[in-house]
C-alpha cells in the first residue's frame, strides 16, 4: 500500500511518517520545501513536490497511492493562508481524491470542534470534515485533544532555563496524548475494517490543568518554576480591541483559542470504543509522568556530559 502523507514535517506527520515506514508502507510525502524535508527522505519516504496553495500541483501528486493521511494545518497566525491551504487547498484536494479513486482518506481535526465554531481556525477543520463526510471517499477522521510534545516547549524548557511561564487564571483540563500513540492508531485504522467512514477521538488516559503540568515539571526536575497569571477576562478584551483593527486581525484569531480554556468541563471524553475497535488497552498508551520523566532524564544526562567536557578542556589548558 501506498501512502501519501500531507505535513509530514510537523510535529504529528513525523511520528506518522515514521510509523508508516517501520510498518513496511511505501510512503510518500507531499511537500513544498524538499530542504526542510531532507530527513524524511533520510528516513526512507519519498518526497513528492505539491503545494495546496498552488492547485495545479495537487492530482499529479496522488499518482500511485492508494490512501492519504492529512496531518497538516495553517498557523493561526496567518487567517488568510488558513483558507487558501485548510479549506480551499483542502476542498481541491479531497476532489482530487475521489477522482483517483483513493482508497482511504485519514484526517485529523479538533476535540468537540463544534462546541468553538466561533473560532476561525476550527471552523474551518469542522468545514473540510464536512465535506469529507460528505464526499463519496471512504474516510476515518481523529478528533484530537492536545500533544505531550507542545508542552515542551510551553513548560518544560522555561522551567529549566529559570524563565516565565504565562497561563491563565482558569484550570481547565486536558487529556494530552503523545504523538507516537496517535501515530500508531492512525496506522492501524488502515486495516481495521470498523474504522471506515467513522470519527473518532484520541486523547490520553488522564486530564491536566496548566498548574498539573507544571507541578509535575517541578517535581521531575528539581527546579522551582516561575508563574505569571494573566486573568481570562483580560485575554478576551485584548480580543474585541485587536478585532477592530485590519492589521491586528491574526492576533484576534489567536486570542479566539481562550473560549477553550473559557470552559469548565474540560477537553476529554470517553476513549473506551475507540480502545475496542483498534484492541487497544489502556495501559498500553503512555502516560504523560513516563514521557516528561525520559526527557528531563535525557536533557540532564546532557548538561552532565557537556559540564564534564566544559571542565576536561579547562583541566587542559590550565595543565
Amino acid at each position: 500500500m501506498s501512502l501519501l502523507i500531507i505535513g509530514g514535517t510537523g510535529t504529528l506527520g513525523r511520528q506518522v511518517v515514521k510509523r508508516a515506514l517501520d510498518k513496511g508502507f511505501q510512503v510518500k510525502c507531499f511537500v513544498r520545501n524538499f530542504r526542510r524535508a531532507a530527513f524524511l527522505k533520510e528516513w526512507g519516504a519519498e518526497l513528492i513536490y505539491g503545494d495546496l496553495k498552488l492547485h495545479e500541483t495537487i492530482p499529479m501528486t496522488l499518482y500511485g497511492v492508494t490512501a492519504i493521511i492529512d496531518c497538516s494545518t495553517a498557523r493561526t497566525s496567518d487567517l488568510y493562508n488558513a483558507k487558501q491551504i485548510d479549506l480551499i487547498g483542502k476542498y481541491i484536494l479531497i476532489e482530487a481524491a475521489r477522482q483517483a479513486k483513493i482508497r482511504h482518506y485519514i484526517f485529523f481535526s479538533f476535540l468537540d470542534a463544534y462546541k468553538y465554531d466561533n473560532i476561525p481556525l476550527i471552523k474551518l477543520k469542522l468545514l473540510i470534515e464536512s465535506k469529507l463526510v460528505n464526499s463519496s471517499l471512504c474516510y476515518t477522521i481523529f478528533n484530537l485533544s492536545g500533544f505531550f510534545q507542545g508542552l515542551i516547549n510551553q513548560y518544560s524548557v522555561p522551567i529549566l532555563d529559570q524563565k516565565p511561564i504565562w497561563i491563565t487564571s482558569e484550570k481547565t483540563p486536558i487529556a494530552y496524548i503523545n504523538t507516537q500513540d496517535i501515530a500508531k492508531i492512525c496506522i492501524k485504522s488502515l486495516a481495521v475494517k470498523q474504522a471506515k467512514q467513522q470519527i473518532f477521538p484520541l486523547v490520553g488516559n488522564r486530564e491536566w490543568t496548566s498548574q498539573e503540568v507544571i507541578s509535575l515539571c517541578e517535581k521531575i526536575s528539581g527546579k522551582q518554576a516561575k508563574i505569571t497569571t494573566i486573568p481570562v477576562y483580560l485575554l478576551k478584551s485584548l480580543r474585541q480591541v485587536t478585532k477592530l483593527f485590519q492589521w491586528t486581525w491574526n492576533i484576534s484569531d489567536r486570542l479566539a483559542f481562550i473560549e477553550i480554556l473559557s470552559q469548565s468541563k474540560g477537553f476529554n471524553t470517553s476513549m473506551k470504543d475507540t480502545w475496542k475497535i483498534f484492541h487497544i488497552q489502556p495501559n498500553e498508551i503512555e502516560t504523560l509522568e513516563k514521557y516528561l520523566q525520559e526527557y528531563f532524564q535525557k536533557v540532564m544526562y546532557k548538561l552532565r556530559q557537556l559540564k564534564s567536557q566544559i571542565s576536561h578542556n579547562l583541566d587542559k589548558e590550565n595543565f
